[in-house]
């Protein structure tokens, strides 16, 4: 049986004028923070605070979760980790599906993880959606989150950003359009472009899978906002960040196996990993080419890590945040 830690609340209240955000936590101490079997009882696990953060331009809360290393508190530097299509609104997948509690328990570092943004690409829309809402997500996780982060956690104001699948394109672009605030990006697993029919085509397919329509998002195809957030078109605005960048061929590689845990045995799971992760990793490997090209290109150095297998799966995100973990700390000095 899991160690589960016992619950103590508290409220506190953040004023940043001119606006007043409401920060309700729960502070859960050292212990296993989700029912993922990837935690045995003597496994040290980091520390959990839960925060509803409120944001002025999406006027609504959003829940963020936030791991912190045992020990102490003193100043440490800021890693915000995103989510897939989901948003991790249903829980987060870098909870549920990695090793990320155990694997930053014993790291210098905070790891901020919003729970929210399903099928958003974190990104500012120019129309609220009937289905998705208002999504101002450029807003808030560069302007609106960070200072909350910063003053609640006293950090040591340097930051890290990664991403998988649909928020591997987004932490590239928040990186650019927030020029300074990320010392290093990390980008798993995905298609960063925006502007070409077959990248359009892809965005489009992400946001319908969850009822949203993407005019609302950066308008028509025509419209300059593609343009404006596909980062093989302003790979240089990256200069100075610390990059690494990766991605599977879509061929079945370690983690393509019925004992895999995402997989569990069943033969369905097995076979949908394989066509339907597979396909999309294919896609997601001609995108990270492009965007290679126009990184070098631009003069912009990156790790680009090109796996010789694999497909769009868990297993692989976990070993790319593993890899480019060194990296990115660093940057940020953890």
């Amino acid at each position: 049986m899991l160690y589960r830690a016992r619950l103590r609340e508290r409220r506190v209240v953040w004023w940043i004028a001119p606006t007043l955000a409401i920060l309700a936590t729960t502070i859960v101490g050292v212990g296993p923070v989700s029912a993922a079997p990837l935690v045995s009882p003597r496994t040290p696990v980091a520390a959990r605070v839960d925060l509803n953060v409120y944001s002025p331009a999406m006027n609504r809360f959003v829940p963020i979760r936030v791991l912190r290393p045992a020990g102490t508190p003193v100043p440490r530097p800021t890693l915000y980790l995103l989510d897939g299509v989901g948003g991790g609104e249903t829980g987060s997948g870098w909870m549920d599906r990695t090793d990320a509690a155990t694997f930053f328990a014993d790291k210098n570092v905070n790891v901020v993880l919003p729970l929210a943004g399903r099928a958003s690409y974190y990104t500012d829309w120019e129309h609220d959606d009937p289905i998705l809402g208002r999504n101002k997500w450029t807003t808030f996780l560069t302007r609106e989150l960070p200072p909350v982060i910063n003053a609640t956690l006293g950090t040591t104001g340097r930051n890290a950003i990664a991403g998988l699948s649909m928020s591997a394109l987004s932490v590239l672009n928040l990186a650019i359009h927030a020029p300074g605030l990320y010392q290093a990006v990390s980008s798993y697993s995905g298609c960063a472009r925006t502007a070409d029919p077959v990248a359009q085509a892809f965005v489009t397919s992400m946001v319908v899978s969850y009822g949203g329509n993407p005019f609302n998002m950066w308008g028509p195809p025509s419209d300059p906002e593609w343009a404006a957030n596909d980062p093989t078109l302003h790979a240089d605005r990256l200069r100075g960040t610390q990059l690494y960048v990766s991605a599977g061929t879509g061929a079945p590689g370690p983690h393509e196996a019925l004992g895999d845990r995402d997989i569990a045995g069943n033969p369905i799971a097995f076979a949908d990993r394989v066509v339907i992760g597979g396909g999309f990793e294919t896609v997601v490997n001609d995108c990270t080419h492009r965007l290679a090209a126009a990184l070098g290109a631009a003069g912009v150095p990156a790790r680009i890590d090109f796996r010789p297998t694999g497909t769009h799966a868990w297993g692989y995100w976990q070993d790319a945040l593993h890899e480019s973990w060194p990296m990115m700390a660093a940057a940020i000095g953890a």
